[in-house]
């Protein structure tokens, strides 16, 4: 190969790039030598690594995209000295981002699902769509570990527990390269703990945390799931980029976790490391240093790893031989792929392509209900008939952009293109109410009279439309309200790429809304339709006038509308936990459920950052008890132990808990979280059943960073626990044995499902164990 023809292999080419979809798109370059106006046979004269985004940059029929795309592969087949087709990429962060395909919900609601195999099932659909179209690779998942919800990319994110994410993030890769499609996990690594929330600040994170909270669900994933491909974070840790990271990229991904797969660049930022970082003097210099680091491909250009890197290399300032190793994990990778096959793209390119099947509809819903979180419930849920009048209001009841996420197709590309359809079917809370209500009582052949007014808009402080709400709520028997955000990027909505907070409180007059419905005493039922957790304690533990009922959606997808519905009417129950912890305050941030002792609140500090509800917390229809916790007494520093417990469905409706299990080193040599997660198992029972749940759980969950900075197990006991949420029983606190957390006075007592059993020690015994990354990470649970 030429050096020329090597380092095409190396690159993307983003045909038409459209709208902003990408930090500082419109500032960046062509990516070619030849220029923007250059013919694609002129871009890819001597090869090219990879098709950026042909589906999901602008609105692009399926079929004929399709068609397009097998003639261009057969073209650079047949055109190029190497004749080696080009590997195609696209985002597939909530269902395949392009026109007309199944929007699922955001990771967030992944992790409130709390079910790993459904979400495997959902990555194995999107994959099967994606590979259809002659797609390879996905940039998805994310696995960056929730920090501080004014972080606009919160709802890219599973959760605040790596545990959590680690298990949810590795099932979606199974599932996604099960169909042929390579996942990438994003961001490695360290992203979400940026300074103040902020997109693209400084992450100031020691290598303990590193190691301990942000590596965690990139070890399963690689390890555990397989992953073969890997996306650099924009952030600079400790002031070193990461793009140009050595340790990172190199030491750590594959000389420590053994990663052979190809390493790709975030958009641009091989070129940030000049444009922004500040440590390249030019392109060329940017690529020397990502090149050295350990990214193998510069997306979704060109910009550096091109012309710059060729006179690099021609110069003697880059050794050939750091081109040569990007080349061959390329080649591998499209060798593995298919690519290289000679009679790969010899068929017709697919017709009559459904990207919406009716078993994407299915799993979108069924995703999308277990994810629904219920927050608070005097009685008013369900609905009960006759309610023959019902108020529906909000800004977000009835917009179909409000129930998907940042990264789907609607919110990431057709916002700049509005005279065009979504393409798919996706009810709103509106538009499936009235079946929803009409079949909850086969009896009522009269349909329930549904009212709706938006009463404002998502942003902005006009509060015009609050007297027709007030007066709609008034004149009603119940009344559902639905709020929250508009997704979007670099300022086009309230959260999203870009879209960080300073506040946490309901954007714009919305709050305002809420107070004016609440207050005519209609009862009240809050949904929040949201890409992050809002600081809402005023709507669930007052002072004064509060909703009847909170449900937490996060952006629940295209099956969302429908999963509300049957939530509020009681045809489902509601089942989902939070995955990070509800805030108190935006100056309560940054917060994890996971801090040591002095990171909670005491009597030395005069704020306090106890969230309004904790990690785990939900609600069901239903009430559970936690009964006869049986742990082994004692196990050694590098092996294994059990831990059983009883689940009864103690009510008089069917519903589904998940169980969680939850541990505390009582001392170590470094400070350690007072509870952490160490397992979980979603248990679905009718009333009056019971289950046997059976946890079996490596001793190092417990394994952490030592003042050597390694990763060990070290003898001494550790307290185990199963609760029905992180503060439901914390060491050198009160449990939570009668399944009542107290949120205020009088009514507003919230039950919780299921109680904290008593806490179990296991002595940890032998010398000090140092744990070797390849050793799986994933604790197992059945059902006996």
């Amino acid at each position: 190969m030429t050096l020329e023809e090597k380092t095409a292999q190396l690159v993307g080419y983003w045909l038409d790039q459209n709208g902003l979809v990408a930090p500082m798109q419109g500032e960046m370059t062509s990516g070619t030598p030849e220029g923007p106006t250059a013919t694609l046979a002129e871009v890819t004269r001597d090869g090219l690594g990879q098709f950026t985004r042909v589906y999901g940059t602008r609105p692009v029929e399926p079929d004929e995209r399709a068609a397009w795309l097998w003639d261009e592969q057969r073209r650079l087949k047949r055109e190029t000295r190497l004749g080696i087709p080009a590997l195609v990429h696209e985002e597939c962060l909530t269902g395949l981002a392009a026109w007309k395909a199944a929007t699922f919900p955001t990771p967030l609601a992944w992790g409130a699902a709390f079910d790993p195999e459904l979400v495997e099932e959902v990555g194995a659909v999107i994959g099967r769509s994606m590979r259809q179209l002659g797609v390879h690779q996905g940039l998805a998942p994310v696995l960056d570990v929730i920090r501080d919800p004014r972080w606009g990319r919160v709802d890219e994110c599973i959760g605040e527990d790596p545990y959590l994410v680690g298990t949810v993030g590795t099932a979606y890769v199974r599932g996604l390269q099960s169909a042929g499609v390579d996942a990438t996990l994003k961001h490695f690594l360290g992203y979400s703990a940026s300074q103040a929330g902020r997109n693209h600040a400084p992450v100031h994170a020691g290598p303990r945390e590193v190691a301990d909270v942000y590596l965690p669900p990139f070890e399963m994933a690689l390890l555990d799931g397989g992953a073969r491909s890997v996306m650099n974070s924009y952030a600079e840790v400790d002031g070193v980029p990461v793009a140009a990271n050595v340790a990172l990229l190199t030491d750590l991904l594959r000389d420590r976790l053994g990663f052979e797969g190809t390493v790709v660049a975030d958009y641009f930022s091989v070129a940030f490391l000049e444009v922004m970082h500040g440590i390249a003097t030019d392109r060329g210099d940017a690529a020397a240093m990502a090149l050295e680091a350990g990214i193998d491909v510069e997306l979704p250009t060109g910009d550096a790893y091109l012309a710059p890197l060729v006179e690099r290399v021609r110069s003697g300032a880059v050794d050939e031989a750091l081109v040569d190793r990007a080349v061959l994990r390329v080649l591998r990778q499209k060798e593995r792929l298919g690519l290289l096959d000679p009679d790969v793209f010899e068929d017709d390119a697919p017709t009559g392509v459904d990207l919406d099947t009716v078993e994407h509809q299915d799993l979108a819903r069924r995703l999308a209900a277990r994810s629904l979180v219920l927050l608070a419930n005097d009685g008013v849920l369900p609905l009960q008939a006759p309610a023959d009048r019902i108020a529906v209001i909000g800004p977000n009841a009835h917009r179909a952009e409000a129930l998907q996420g940042c990264y789907s197709f609607a919110n990431h590309v057709l916002a700049t293109h509005p005279d065009l359809p979504l393409g798919f079917s996706i009810p709103t809370v509106l538009e499936a109410l009235p079946a929803a209500l009409a079949g909850r009582d086969a009896s009522n052949e009269d349909a329930a009279d549904l009212r709706f007014a938006p009463g404002c808009a998502v942003t902005g402080t006009d509060r015009s439309g609050f007297d027709e709400a007030v007066a709609l709520a008034t004149a009603s028997d119940v009344a559902v309200l639905v709020v929250g955000d508009q997704a979007g990027l670099f300022g086009r909505g309230t959260v999203g790429e870009g879209n960080d907070s300073e506040s946490l409180e309901l954007p714009g007059v919305q709050r305002e809304l809420v107070e004016a419905v609440v207050a005519t005493g209609t009862p009240t039922v809050l949904v929040l339709l949201t890409g992050r957790p809002y600081a809402i304690g005023w709507a669930l533990d007052g002072p004064g006038a509060r909703p009847a009922a909170v449900v937490q959606a996060f952006f629940p997808g295209e099956g969302g509308g429908l999963a509300i519905a049957d939530l509020l009417t009681g045809a489902a129950g509601p089942s989902g936990r939070l995955p990070v912890s509800l805030p108190r305050s935006a100056g309560a941030q940054p917060y994890t459920y996971l801090h040591p002792r002095l990171g909670g609140p005491s009597d030395v500090t005069a704020t306090d950052s106890t969230p309004v509800r904790p990690f785990g917390f939900g609600l069901s229809y239903t009430s559970f008890a936690h009964e006869d916790l049986v742990v082994d007494p004692s196990v050694t520093t590098d092996g294994s132990f059990t831990a059983e417990v009883t689940v009864h469905n103690t009510g008089a409706r069917p519903g589904e808990d998940v169980v969680q299990l939850y541990g505390h080193d009582v001392a170590a040599s470094v400070t350690r979280p007072v509870v952490q997660l160490l397992g979980y198992a979603r248990v679905a029972l009718g009333p009056g059943e019971s289950a046997r749940v059976r946890f079996s759980v490596p001793v190092q969950r417990f394994a952490y960073t030592d003042r050597h900075l390694r990763k060990v197990v070290e003898p001494g006991d550790v307290e185990v626990w199963v609760a029905s949420h992180a503060a439901a029983s914390r060491p050198g606190g009160p449990l939570d044995s009668g399944g009542i957390v107290a949120v205020g006075d009088g009514p507003a007592a919230v039950p919780v499902p299921g109680s904290a059993t008593e806490r179990a020690t296991v002595a940890v015994t032998g010398a000090v164990h140092e744990v070797a990354l390849s050793e799986p990470r994933i604790v197992e649970w059945s059902l006996v």
